[in-house]
This record gives structure tokens, sequence and C-alpha cells, in this order.
């Protein structure tokens, strides 16, 4: 149980909390900005799900957990009727010991949710495909990838599923699939039925408003956010090569059985098994969708991660009875044990790598121990699990160190150190030192900040020129300097301040931040020099 934590976390609970304190659902905001990088449908769900349980430590995250759930058990069943129920067993184990699946299930951010969509888009495609016909499940998945994709904007990826299957039927044209009907006509009515969970609100909206933010914030959504930051992306630029570093890394232990599964699976293709032809067909037009555009992030590929669980599962049994493989997936719970003991110790102990970390990052000293003494359990725990299962249960003594990596997260390293992480330390620092009279304004602050307080700050924009931040913040001051503060990143304080009475809160999240008394600031200065501080330092977070 923690607080929202950068990049993603804080401003989706942001937005989803000013909805249901608003009542404004149909424009998520960021403070008193639009929020127009993400369509608002994973904020409505966080929304939704606080409005249902009065919780947001439990809203914010039970979204990507149900997801994840979700995903398991869809995977779990499409590999099931396409094999049996052994094979079901391997594809729900493997996807579950995947570490970036494991990594996103336990964060609050889009791609959980979206990956669930797509798993039921590609369950109910494949099943019409492949075990069909069945057109109510082409409807099905139609429309999930039209929810997906005002998710998300790839969330039409799984209907790329229909091109290797219709390569495959091209060359076995007496085969016993789905053929020419009408009824393939449902996938363009169902992909827009599911786009118009959103699109048909804000339609409607721009219909019936001239309001020049609307128009801007549609723009920017419809067009900026989507193709161009597919084409020329401005961030997160990245080599072609790049999703396979991520393949070699965050899909581990799976990526260790490459050398074994990859000449399996060429062999099935080979036979033509319309499963591997459209699984593992779909995931490669996937990986080059997303290698062709020069914006590259690590999750993007996260959808691919059920379908190649699903094609590996009936090879897996095979494969763990071959001692090569037996000892990959030993290694690698006996690498990870040595590691989290060599970090815990030097946690425990106040030096090394942790030591520095935590300084970087302003940790209290007194949390290193608890720390610590968790990383230390799960070596400890994972060596016994070396030890007693050997190499005889490779495969099962990568679940149950799977099991224990993620309890070692969620119940000990993340609640010792989401102080730190969500900036609420930061933010009670600088509310006891105002006192609970006062009044907060915020200048290039981050979405953390604004999310850690209560109530909630006055912002002047986020993505607003820091100099026009000033601006705004000197005139609200100015109302009321006695009572009110402004909350600043260090670098991004005017001059116009009284450097005497600039109060050092502290840092979080690698930035430092400092306080400023309302009487501190020469609000006549700050009018005289609009250009004295430029730049804009409030976007700096990765969106997702």
């Amino acid at each position: 149980m923690r607080d929202p934590s950068p990049p993603d976390e804080p401003r989706f609970v942001l937005a989803a909390r000013q909805m249901v304190e608003t009542g404004q659902w149909l424009l998520p905001h960021r403070g008193s900005e639009l929020y127009a990088e993400k369509p608002p449908t994973f904020m409505w769900i966080q929304a939704a799900t606080y409005s249902l349980l009065g919780n947001w430590t439990v809203a914010f995250l039970l979204p990507s957990l149900l997801s994840a759930l979700l995903t398991l058990w869809l995977t779990w069943d499409l590999a099931r009727r396409l094999w049996n129920r052994r094979v079901a067993r391997y594809a729900l184990l493997g996807l579950f010991v995947v570490i970036q699946f494991g990594l996103m299930a336990k964060r609050a951010q889009i791609d959980m949710v979206l990956v669930g969509m797509t798993t039921l888009s590609l369950w109910a495609l494949l099943r019409h495909l492949l075990l069909g016909p069945d057109w109510k499940l082409l409807a099905l998945g139609a429309f999930a990838a039209g929810v997906g994709t005002v998710t998300k904007g790839v969330g039409f990826l799984p209907l790329l599923a229909l091109l290797p299957w219709a390569a495959w039927r091209w060359r076995h044209a007496g085969a016993a699939v789905p053929g020419r009907s009408w009824k393939w006509w449902l996938i363009l009515p169902a992909f827009l039925a599911g786009t118009a969970v959103w699109l048909g609100p804000l339609g409607i909206a721009l219909l019936h408003s001239a309001d020049p933010h609307l128009q801007a914030y549609a723009h920017e959504l419809l067009f900026k956010q989507t193709g161009t930051r597919y084409a020329n992306a401005w961030h997160h630029v990245k080599p072609a090569w790049y999703y396979l570093q991520v393949i070699a890394t965050l899909w581990l232990p799976g990526s260790l059985l490459l050398p074994w599964l990859a000449p399996a699976g060429w062999r099935r293709l080979r036979r033509a098994d319309p499963r591997y032809i459209v699984l593992l067909g779909w995931a490669l037009l996937v990986l080059l969708f997303f290698s062709a555009s020069p914006g590259k992030r690590e999750v993007y590929i996260l959808p691919m991660l059920p379908a190649l669980a699903v094609a590996a599962a009936p090879l897996l049994a095979g494969l763990l009875r071959r001692t090569g493989v037996r000892w990959a997936l030993l290694l690698y719970v006996l690498l990870l044990a040595l590691a989290t003991l060599a970090i815990g110790y030097g946690a425990l102990h106040g030096d090394g790598w942790a030591q520095r970390q935590a300084a970087r990052r302003a940790i209290d000293p007194w949390v290193l121990p608890q720390v610590g003494a968790w990383l230390l359990g799960f070596g400890i725990a994972a060596l016994a699990l070396v030890a007693f299962l050997r190499l005889r249960h490779a495969g099962l003594a990568v679940v149950l160190t799977t099991v224990l990596l993620w309890t070692m997260y969620g119940a000990g390293l993340m609640p010792a150190l989401d102080p730190y992480s969500s900036a609420s330390a930061v933010m009670a620092k600088a509310r006891a030192r105002i006192g609970a009279d006062a009044e907060l304004g915020m200048v290039a602050w981050r979405e953390q900040n604004l999310l850690q307080t209560s109530p909630q700050a006055t912002d002047f924009g986020f993505k607003r020129p820091v100099a026009e931040q000033w601006q705004q913040a000197a005139q609200w001051v100015a109302a009321d300097p006695g009572r009110r503060w402004l909350f600043v990143l260090k670098p991004a304080m005017t001059p116009c301040a009284d450097p005497a009475r600039v109060i050092d809160v502290g840092s979080a999240n690698r930035n430092d931040w400092q306080l400023l008394p309302g009487t501190a600031l020469d609000t006549a200065c700050v009018a005289r020099s609009h250009g004295a501080v430029s730049g804009n330092v409030g976007d700096a977070d990765d969106e997702d």
C-alpha cells in the first residue's frame, strides 16, 4: 500500500481526483490546465473505482491489478482452447514470471489496462479465426480494440492478427476456417462503437461548444499525441534495435530460453501451423510497428507478451527436461539472490551502492536498514529454494522466486520508500512549516507535489513558461501576502525573492524544493522582470 509515484502515476491520479471533486469527467485536468497527452479512459476507470471504494490508496492501483489478473486468465484460456490444460498452465506461469509483466501489474499506469484490453481483443479474434467461426467473438474483439484505442492510441494492434491469418488462409484455401461472409463487416462498426466510448462524448461537446480550449485539447490529443508522436517523436528517441535490449533484460527469465525457443518455433512455422503463424506473425508485426517509430519506451511492446507466452507454452514442457535450460533458470534465481544479498547487506550496514542511491534521492538513513532486511530476507529465501529444489525443479524455483520477489517488493520495499518516491515526505515538511492556516501556491511543480497537498494548492499552470507562472503567482501573493506561500523548484526561484528568507524544504525525486513566504516576494519586481525567468521546467517527467 503506497501513494502514486512518478513518472506517470501522479498525473493520472491527479486528473482522476479532480474528476471526482469537480464532476467534470469529459476533459481531464492537470491542476488548472487541461491534460491532453492521453485520453481520459484510464482516468475514468480510476475515478469510478474510487467512487465505488472511497479510498484512493486502493482505487489507483486496483485497475492494473484486475487487468493483470484478467490477462493471466485470458492467456490461460486461449492456450487451453488452442492446445490443452497442461499447456495452459505453462502459458499462465510463463507470463507470470516475466519481470516486466509483474512490474507493470503493480504500477498504476495505462499500460497494464491497455494489455488487458488488447489481450481480450486478441483472445476473441483468435477464437474466431482459429477455432470459429464465431461472429460474436469477432465483434467483441473489434470492440475491445476500439476501447483500447481510446485508452491509449495503439489499442488497435490486435486487429493486425488478421494479416498473418489472411496470408495463411490464402496459402491453404481449403482449410476449414471462417470464409467469405458479409459478417466480416462487423469489425468496422464494432471498432467504432468501442472508440465511441470517448470519441462520442467528445464529438458532442465539440459540436455544441466553440470554446477554443476544447478545440485545442481535441487537436492536441487527436493529432499531435497520436500521428505526430509516432512519426516524429520529440522525446524518448531510441535506435531501431532498442527493443532487443528490452527483451533481453525486462523479459527475464523468459529471454534466457530464446536460444531454445527460437529454433523450435521456427520448425512449427515451417509446418504451417496456423496457431504459430498467427501468434508469432502478430507479435512480429507489433515489434516492427514500434521499432519503426523514433520514439520508444520499454512498456510499448508489453502487449506482445501474452501472445508469446501462449506460443511458447507447448514447448516449455520439453525444454524444461533439458539440462541447459534448467541451468539457465537456476542461475537466474541464484544471481538474483546474490544481487539482492549484496545490496541488502550494503543497505543494512549503511555503505555501498544502496547508500549512494539513498543520498541521491534524499532518503533518510534510518530507512535503509528496513530496506536491507527485506532484501536480505528475499535473498536468503531464494538461496534456500535453490538448495532445496536444485536443478531438477528449476522451473518451480523460478515461479516461487517470482512470488517472493513481488511479495518483498509490495509488502516491504515500496511502503518503506513511499514517502520519498511519492514526495509525501517533502510535502509534509512544507505543510508543517507554513502552518494550517496558510495557503500554498506552486511554481514549476511536479504532479506528485500538487497531488500531496490537501486542500489542493493553487497552481499557475504546468506547461506555461515559468516566467508567466511567476507573473500569476505574484498577483496571487499580492492579494494576501501574510497568509500565502509559494512552493518552488529551486532552479526556478525568481531573483525578485529575498534570498535571506527563502527556505530549503528538502528534496524529492532528485529535485530540490524551496518555500517562499509571500512577504519575501517583491511583486513589483516580478511585474517589471517578465523575462527574468524563462523557459519551462514544469514538464520534465516522462510521459508513458
